[in-house]
């Protein structure tokens, strides 16, 4: 008994081991937070701004312990808004109905913009494109474009949905996510799943006299519907481009485009409703013509599974990348959740799924959805992040097809020992991003001469600012201070900083200054 007890330890440290082993400088973490039926936030309707605000600084302050680097959040659930909008009304999530304003009165998204910020985390904005009403029950506001528009949508499942047939939709939901990318500084613009609705058996979309209007020269109806759909994305593409060409626009799909029965390109799945056929949205072909700057593909499955095995939608996708990111959906909600797989119950796999994504070419990060699934602790989920696999912080990958700028490092770096704490200032002449603290324990890294950065000799500590177990804060670029408060044991200490650009290009590190900690 006591020999399978130390094997059982001895296997749980060397799994610890590998987390922290593999863990990348480089990685996207982040977490969905849907605000769609309050899942996420606000926790429910109608509470008072303060209330909305401390809730969601509490939310980034527990995902910021859990390693995160960026948030997707839900600005759009409805043809509504989390914002301040001239084209759609206020989100009934926020105060209980539909077009009824903040009483203060608030920006949540300029507020949500401000807080992740300071966290060192992206925010991209989640707009669903095509729904126009969540349920059948819904109230819409006097002013909503359903009551402007009536001719513009289609009933299906008692919900109203935008017309994607219809050339004037396709500009409207543009004008909406362009009003917004023109008028905050989002890090992303976020599209979800829902492209044609899910399909429902014996139910066929009602879309025959869009069709007969505006089908041209298609003579293949479904052709003809992803021709609609990838009409919007490149238009948007196009349009992020043109006015902000920094801000990232990515997709999070069902996770399989094609089952290999429906062609030689797909994957070796039996999943339900793949993109390509059941919603009309050709994913891998955004990927390859560039027009998304990356994708989140929904693996909401267990290693394994029968119909669609995470292991080999993930390695398909990992082949399908065509130099765009990949970043993995894990369905958190599944954990404990699932009666119908007992793999959901097992605490050890999403922490799999995570060494899967690590160990898999052209995975650059990972996505759970969603924030309140993560914060419920599920098996210990959230526990496993903070302790093993994002124990150490995470620099966000880079898009090397963005425009960047040439990033000088920062200079004049001062540090002294205070009653608070380790404080730090430096000076920089550029507009940046995000700076990154680094710290190093003098007596464990002796290659670190304090000589060589007066000769401004980078090359020799380079490999060193790869390990982001030195890593101890990013900071916003419109500070040049931090105050590294974390306890330490007596010693030597040696401090960098980098700065960042948007694109999370790194410079080279400022001059080292040493501090001994008494």
């Amino acid at each position: 008994m006591r020999k399978l007890l130390l094997l059982s330890l001895l296997t749980i440290l060397l799994s610890v081991h590998s987390a922290q082993a593999q863990a990348p400088k480089r990685e996207f973490r982040a977490v969905w937070i849907a605000t769609v039926a309050n899942i996420d936030w606000p926790g429910q309707k109608g509470l008072s701004p303060a209330v909305q605000q401390q809730e969601f600084k509490y939310i980034l302050d527990e995902h910021q312990k859990n390693g995160m680097n960026a948030v997707i959040v839900q600005v759009r659930p409805a043809a509504d808004a989390l914002y301040r909008s001239e084209l759609e009304p206020w989100s009934e999530f926020l105060t209980g109905r539909q077009g009824q304003a903040m009483n203060p009165p608030y920006d949540p998204l300029q507020f949500m913009l401000e807080e992740a910020h300071k966290r060192g985390m992206e925010l991209h904005a989640w707009f669903n494109p095509y729904r126009a009403t969540f349920d059948a029950k819904a109230s819409v506001a006097p002013g909503h474009i359903t009551k402007k528009k009536p001719d513009w949508f289609i009933k299906y499942e008692g919900k109203l949905v935008f017309n994607p047939g219809i050339p004037e939709v396709r500009q409207y939901i543009t004008n909406v996510v362009l009003d917004v990318v023109n008028r905050y500084d989002i890090d992303g613009v976020h599209f979800d799943d829902y492209f044609y609705p899910y399909p429902i058996a014996g139910h066929p979309f009602p879309d025959d006299d869009t069709y007969a209007a505006f089908q041209g020269l298609f003579t293949n109806k479904n052709d003809w519907r992803r021709y609609n759909v990838d009409e919007l994305i490149e238009g948007i593409s196009d349009s992020i481009n043109a006015v902000k060409p920094w801000v990232k626009f990515g997709i999070s799909p069902f996770g399989v485009w094609k089952n290999l029965a429906d062609g030689p390109e797909g994957s070796a799945t039996r999943a339900g409703a793949p993109s390509y056929t059941a919603l009309y949205a050709d994913t891998r072909k955004w990927m390859q013509l560039g027009w998304i700057d990356y994708l989140v593909p929904q693996v909401y499955w267990h290693i394994g599974n029968p119909a669609a095995d995470y292991k080999t939608v993930v390695e398909w996708w990992s082949e399908n990348t065509f130099q765009r990111h990949l970043y993995v959906g894990l369905g958190a909600y599944k954990v404990g959740n699932d009666r119908t797989y007992a793999q959901w119950n097992d605490p050890n796999e999403i922490p799999r799924q995570l060494q899967l994504g690590r160990a898999t070419p052209n995975v650059g990060g990972s996505v759970f959805f969603s924030s309140r699934s993560v914060m419920s602790n599920p098996n210990h989920l959230q526990d496993s992040l903070r302790a093993h696999y994002y124990k150490y912080p995470a620099l966000l990958p880079v898009m090397d097809w963005k425009k960047s700028q040439e990033l000088e490092p920062p200079f004049s770096l001062k540090v002294k020992q205070t009653g608070n704490g380790v404080q730090l200032h430096w000076l920089h002449d550029q507009k940046v991003r995000y700076y990154v603290v680094y710290r190093f324990k003098k007596d464990s890294t002796p290659i670190w001469k304090l000589d060589y950065w007066k000769e401004r000799k980078w090359q020799p500590f380079l490999p060193e600012l790869e390990d982001p177990t030195h890593i101890v804060a990013k900071v916003f670029g419109t500070k040049t201070a931090f105050i590294d408060e974390a306890p330490l044991r007596k010693g030597k200490y040696i401090y960098v900083v980098t700065a960042l650009d948007r694109q999370q290009n790194e410079s080279a590190p400022s001059q080292a200054v040493s501090v001994k900690y008494k």
